[in-house]
C-alpha cells in the first residue's frame, strides 16, 4: 500500500478483518466512491491505516541482531525468533531486495461485483464464502517480470493470507516473489500495520519498499519508492514508468543516495 491503505476498525470484535485496502491518498474523484464503500456491510472487514503522523521508534540499521520490539497496543510485542526472510538464494546473490505491496499498488479488490475483474477469489468469512473481485493494475505483468530479473522480490501486505495468498498465486505466474509476508509479519504500531524492514534479515542499504501507503513504511521512509494508489484507471502507466528508474537503481552500490534524490524532486 503506498500512498494510502485502508482498513477500518471492526464494529463487532468477532468479525475478522480480511483485506487491507489503500484509500487514504486517493484523489478527490474517488471520495464519493469511498463513502459508498464505507457504508457497505463488508466495510467492517477492512483494516485501515488511520494516522500517517505516527512517530517511528528509534532507528536501528544493524541487521546482525533483531531490533528492539515496537509498541503494540500499549505493550511491547514479542520479537520473532528469527528474521522474516530465509537466507538469500544463490541466484539472488548481489541483488537488492525489493518489498512490494499488493492492494492499490499492484491490484484493486472489492466485494462488490466488477464486470471486468481479472480474478474472482473466494474468501471464507465466518463460515460463509464470499467472492472477492480483483482488478490488475495496467502493466503489472511486465512490471513483475522485469523486477524479478533485477531484484530479490518479496510480497509484503497487511492483508490476511487467506485473501492475499490466492491473489498472489493468480497474479505471479512467473514465481517473481521469492517470499510472501502477510499481516502477521507486520508490527502493529499506534493503530497502523507497519512493515518493519529491519526484521527482514537484509542489509537496509540494499532494501527498497514499493508501497502506496506512507504509514506502512513509517519506520524506514528513506527506503521507500512511493506510488499512487490505484483503483480502476485503465490508462494508468505508473508501473511501466517506474521500470527505467529501477533498472538504474539495480546497478547502484546502495539505495539511499538515489532514493533521497527521488524524494527531493
Amino acid at each position: 500500500m503506498d500512498h494510502m491503505s485502508i482498513i477500518t476498525q471492526v464494529s463487532n470484535p468477532k468479525e475478522e478483518e480480511i483485506i487491507s485496502f489503500n484509500q487514504e491518498k486517493a484523489s478527490q474523484s474517488n471520495s464519493s466512491l469511498k463513502k459508498q464503500r464505507s457504508r457497505s456491510i463488508f466495510s467492517t472487514f477492512f483494516c485501515c491505516f488511520r494516522n500517517y503522523n505516527v512517530e517511528p521508534p528509534a532507528s536501528n540499521t544493524n541487521t546482525s541482531s533483531l531490533p528492539p520490539p515496537v509498541e503494540e497496543n500499549g505493550s511491547p510485542p514479542k520479537p520473532p525468533a528469527k528474521y522474516l526472510l530465509p537466507e538469500m538464494k544463490i541466484s539472488d546473490y548481489g541483488k537488492k531486495c525489493v518489498v512490494i505491496d499488493l492492494d492499490e499498488t499492484l491490484v484493486h479488490s472489492s466485494f462488490k461485483p466488477i464486470s471486468n475483474a481479472d480474478f474472482i477469489v473466494p474468501v471464507e468469512i465466518d463460515g460463509t464464502v464470499h467472492q472477492v473481485y480483483v482488478l490488475k493494475r495496467p502493466h503489472v505483468d511486465e512490471f513483475l517480470q522485469k523486477m524479478g530479473e533485477l531484484f530479490e522480490c518479496v510480497l509484503f501486505t497487511a492483508s490476511l493470507a487467506k485473501y492475499a495468498d490466492p491473489v498472489a498465486d493468480l497474479l505471479d505466474q512467473w514465481g517473481v516473489f521469492r517470499e510472501r509476508l502477510f499481516r502477521e509479519s507486520c508490527v502493529f504500531h499506534r493503530g497502523n500495520y507497519v512493515k518493519d524492514l529491519s526484521r527482514l534479515g537484509r542489509e537496509l542499504n540494499n532494501v527498497i519498499i514499493i508501497d502506496n501507503s506512507p504509514a506502512s513504511y513509517i519506520f524506514h521512509p528513506e527506503n521507500a519508492v512511493p506510488v499512487q494508489s490505484w483503483f480502476d484507471d485503465m490508462n494508468d502507466t505508473e508501473l511501466l514508468d517506474l521500470l527505467p528508474f529501477f533498472e538504474g537503481l539495480s546497478k547502484e552500490e546502495e539505495v539511499y543516495g538515489v532514493l533521497q534524490n527521488l524524494r527531493s524532486r
